[in-house]
């Protein structure tokens, strides 16, 4: 009695231990299926968003190609910059310095758009809040990178409350940013203020923010 009694328990011991061994397995099956939907999910989030941004940057680039300002159809981008230069220091009484090279050769077009609406935004903030004496226009340009550089002399500001001020340099750094280029802004109070905005071109491989080479424009 005593043997059979001892088998049953062990049966039932083993059966038990059997059930839990299936509901572990189970569980672990149903764990392995969750993070299978859930990676999916991410996956297709991101995928999403990555879209998102693509149409956003494409939406960008078309606006900038609208805004492309009849100055520069008539004029090319680097007598459009000594213009704009001009026109501030003689309303200003504000003394210009201006590096310009003096060919930019078949530049893409949205790129001279972006220069010059940055030209135009940095001297607008020397002449408004700068209290300078000077100010300098620089653009550098050769196969692989185009730097432009707006320098004044004047009272400076802290780069961290400018956005709240109206200088306008949000707008300037979107723009860059959306054809692959950087903006780096340089600016101490009472120790004047630069701002760099720099473009990698195709030559070395480089892409802008779509993903896409810099095009040059062609030479029609």
């Amino acid at each position: 009695m005593r043997s059979k009694t001892g088998a049953k328990a062990h049966s039932a011991e083993a059966g038990e231990v059997s059930d839990l061994s299936r509901q572990l397995l189970q569980a672990q099956e149903e764990e392995r299926r969750r993070i299978t939907r859930e990676l999916h999910g991410q996956k297709a989030r991101i995928q999403e968003s990555l879209a998102l941004l693509d149409r956003t940057i494409d939406g960008l680039r078309r606006t900038i190609a609208r805004l492309s300002p009849r100055v520069l159809e008539e004029l090319g981008l680097i007598t459009a910059i000594r213009k704009q230069a001009q026109l501030l220091a003689r309303h200003t009484g504000i003394h210009s310095q201006l590096e310009l090279p003096e060919d930019i050769g078949e530049l893409d077009s949205d790129v001279q758009v972006v220069v010059y609406r940055s030209v135009q935004e940095a001297l607008s903030n020397v002449a408004k809040h700068s209290h300078a004496s000077n100010f300098k226009v620089k653009l550098t340009f050769n196969s692989s990178k185009l730097a432009l550089e707006v320098e004044d002399d004047g009272i400076g500001f802290s780069p961290r409350t400018a956005q709240d001020r109206g200088f306008g340099l949000k707008g300037m750094r979107e723009r860059a940013t959306a054809l692959g280029g950087s903006m780096n802004i340089r600016s101490n109070p009472g120790k004047g203020t630069r701002v760099r905005i720099v473009f990698q071109l195709e030559d070395h491989g480089s892409r802008s923010g779509t993903g896409k080479p810099l095009r040059r424009a062609s030479a029609a």
